[in-house]
C-alpha cells in the first residue's frame, strides 16, 4: 500500500493560523491570532459563479489573559477577509466568553456558546486553537522569572497531568510534579 504523501495532488486550498504571546503593559498577556483561508485555484461559488483563487476568510483576535487561572479579561475580532458582509453580524459573539477561565472543559463550553449557528465556525475554531497556546504563553511570560505563589504546583496539575503521553498520570515527570504538590 502507497503511503498518502506519494498519491496527493495538486494543493487546492491551505489554512494558516498564526498564534503569539505578548506581555500585556497592563498585567497578563495578549494573546493575538490570526486565521487565513485561501483557495489556490478558480472554483464555483454555491450560486454557481467562477471565482478566482484568493483569501476567503481572514480573522483575527485579541485575548487579554490575567493572571494563573489564565481568565480572559478583555476579547476582540477583526474580520479583514471575509466572503459575505452577513459574517460581520458574529464579530461580538465572542464577548460572551469574558470573564471565563482557560482551563479543563473550556473546549465544550465554547463550542456548546459559540457552536452552529450562534457563531462563526471561523472564529470559534481559532479561539479553540488559542486556549493551549494561551498556556504555553503564559507559562512563557511567567516563567521569566522564578515563579510567583500564584503558580502553585497544584495549578501545574491542573494544566499539564493526564494533557498527554509524557504528563500522564502514571509517568515520570507527573509523578514528579505531584510529587512536589505534595499528592501521592
Amino acid at each position: 500500500m502507497s503511503s498518502l504523501k506519494q498519491v496527493k495532488g495538486e494543493q487546492v486550498h491551505n489554512r494558516n493560523i498564526k498564534i503569539s504571546t505578548y506581555e500585556c503593559k497592563t498585567g497578563g498577556i495578549i494573546v493575538e491570532a490570526e486565521l487565513k483561508d485561501s483557495r489556490l485555484k478558480s472554483y464555483h461559488k454555491i450560486n454557481g459563479e467562477k471565482a478566482l483563487p484568493g483569501v476567503v476568510h481572514h480573522m483575527i483576535i485579541r485575548m487579554h489573559v490575567l493572571g494563573a487561572g489564565l481568565t480572559i479579561n478583555d476579547i476582540e475580532a477583526e474580520m479583514p477577509g471575509i466572503p459575505r458582509d452577513e459574517c460581520r453580524k458574529t464579530i461580538n459573539s465572542l464577548d460572551i466568553v469574558k470573564g471565563m477561565d482557560i482551563s479543563p472543559g473550556f473546549t465544550a463550553k465554547i463550542k456548546t456558546i459559540l457552536g452552529g449557528p450562534t457563531g462563526c465556525s471561523h472564529l470559534t475554531a481559532l479561539l479553540l486553537a488559542m486556549a493551549p497556546a494561551a498556556v504555553q504563553g503564559s507559562w512563557a511570560h511567567y516563567a521569566r522569572k522564578p515563579l510567583p505563589d500564584e503558580f502553585s504546583p497544584d495549578l501545574m496539575n491542573q494544566y499539564l497531568i493526564d494533557t498527554c503521553w509524557v504528563w500522564r498520570r502514571e509517568g515520570e515527570f507527573a509523578k514528579e510534579l505531584l510529587q512536589k504538590a505534595g499528592e501521592k
